[in-house]
């Protein structure tokens, strides 16, 4: 094992990926069918919700716990509508005439930087289009608010998203390793990070 890593821990390794707010921002557009729901208190519940529903089976439940449960979703809600920075104009939900099946969230940091948060289409909707609608929708929300930079963490082994990302305009400015001890899905205490440019 090498010096300073701990027994019994996975290391996930992470990427933060930036975007400059004042360049060309595709406008926002959801497949037929489908409408965007503006943050309202009222829906904190229904972000919860599809938050687990969109995370559970996914390798970031792993990474972290409070992903792993409804309860745990519902807590990380209330957290981040409760943070001072928090940008209702940035959180969204994504919905059908018959069910909600996306969210993202948006906090502004004490940088001035906008940070993207647990954005998440249910698997059932995945493939149309909405993850991509999600992301633009709050990063015009960023902007309207006069932010010109924004930023959002993935998981390396979710090559999906990052493809996604990258197609957006997101460039790579970190790698974190992020400590998750194996017994009980718990964070270790230790993370670590590279800086590094593409």
């Amino acid at each position: 094992m090498l010096p300073g890593l701990e027994p019994n821990v996975t290391y996930y390794k992470r990427f933060r990926m930036e975007i400059d707010l004042q360049g060309a921002l595709p406008s926002p557009e959801l497949a037929e069918g489908y409408f965007f729901v503006p943050w309202e208190n009222s829906l904190l519940e229904v972000h919860a919700e599809i938050k687990f529903s969109s995370f559970v089976e996914e390798i970031d439940a792993g990474v972290f716990a409070s992903l792993s449960t409804r309860e745990g979703c519902g807590n990380l809600m209330r957290e981040i509508s409760r943070k001072p920075g928090f940008r209702p104009e940035a959180t969204w939900l994504a919905a059908s005439a018959t069910e909600y099946c996306g969210t993202v969230q948006g906090v502004r940091e004490r940088s001035g930087t906008g940070a993207i948060q647990n954005l998440g289409v249910l698997p059932a909707h995945r493939g149309r289009g909405l993850g991509t609608a999600l992301l633009l929708q709050a990063l015009h929300g960023f902007r309207r608010f006069g932010m010109h930079r924004a930023f959002l963490e993935v998981t390396a082994q979710n090559d999906s998203a990052i493809r996604l990302y990258r197609r957006l305009g997101f460039r790579c400015r970190k790698t974190i390793y992020k400590a998750v001890g194996s017994g009980a899905l718990q964070p270790a205490g230790r993370a670590f990070a590279l800086d590094w440019l593409i």
